[in-house]
């Protein structure tokens, strides 16, 4: 199989324009709000003893909505086109992994097919092996693989990396709509907290909890697949980067830890195929396929993984 990244390697520039200073103001809010919330937590739940269970169970609920939006839909799905679906699932998937607030589907794809067209080399936005191999290098590589490449404002160019979803009316109108879907992935939780307790204090809670914190979850989870997964773990299967299999995250980002038989084959649909190996995102896209929601999903064959088996 060709990977998407293959086909979009064109003569095109890599990168178009800078991001305007007020979307840059804002995603310097966004990484780093989330990220005190996550730090926060910790106190505030086993010192102070402010969550509650109706806070816990948003926080998983909308980790869960966000978490898969992201691995099936904007990744699985838009990114490799490890699968089709239906129309009305397609914009779904793309409200789903707006939900997440890691950016809109036209702009995520883009930076991650650039991503594997370039993986671990000079044009990957995000490869923790930037800057060399020395102690301090590596920690600059982890810190830049992890969050410290969304703040640059150079943009990835769009027409080059994702013109069919520019070509796609439908996604089109969800990656506008982008802002509204943010603004949602945060009222909801406070407004749902709001209403369980019929208070001030519980909408506060609830947006604590079921918004912030679990973005941050969500953020720190998603990063680490472009950091600890490029760094640390096993290689089973022959890629053309230094991408590992992390196990220990496997659950939280629903399979996407496996990272290294997706570089090795980034348009298969299950990234877990070796024993034991979890895949949650692939299972749900299984479901997709048994209601006939989805259709010419690239599953795994024996004879495809024992061509890139290392062992």
């Amino acid at each position: 199989m060709a990977s998407t990244a293959e086909a979009v390697a064109g003569p095109m520039p890599i990168v178009e324009g800078k991001r305007p200073t007020w979307q840059h103001v804002l995603i310097y809010i966004f990484v780093i709000v989330p990220m005190l919330a996550f730090f926060a937590a910790i106190p505030m739940a086993w010192a102070w003893g402010i969550v509650y269970w109706h806070d816990l169970a948003m926080m998983v609920a909308f980790y869960v909505i966000g978490c898969l939006g992201v691995t099936v839909g904007y990744h699985r799905h838009f990114t490799h086109k490890s699968f089709k679906a239906r129309t009305w699932l397609r914009v779904v998937l793309g409200i789903a992994g707006s939900l997440a607030v890691q950016g809109s589907v036209i702009r995520w794809v883009a930076d991650h097919r650039r991503h594997h067209a370039f993986s671990d080399k000079e044009g990957d936005p995000h490869s923790p092996w930037l800057f060399g191999t020395s102690p301090a290098a590596v920690v600059k590589g982890f810190i830049h693989a992890h969050f410290g490449w969304l703040f640059d404002r150079a943009e990835t160019n769009e027409r080059r990396f994702v013109p069919d979803l520019l070509a796609d009316r439908a996604i089109m109108r969800v990656s506008k709509n982008f802002t509204w879907f943010v603004v949602a992935s945060l009222v909801l939780p406070a407004l749902i907290g709001g209403l369980v307790t019929w208070s001030w204090w519980g909408a506060a809670t609830g947006f604590f909890w079921g918004g912030l914190v679990r973005m941050g979850i969500l953020h720190h989870v998603t990063w680490s697949i472009n950091s600890i997964c490029h760094m640390v773990g096993k290689r089973p299967f022959a890629s053309r980067d230094r991408s590992r299999n992390f196990w220990p995250l496997a659950i939280l980002s629903m399979g996407e830890s496996w990272h290294n038989l997706h570089h090795a084959d980034p348009t298969c649909a299950r990234h877990g195929v070796l024993p034991g190996q979890i895949d949650i995102s692939a299972r749900l896209i299984w479901m997709f396929e048994k209601f006939g929601w989805a259709r010419d999903v690239r599953w795994p064959t024996p004879a495809r993984l024992a061509k890139l088996s290392t062992k």
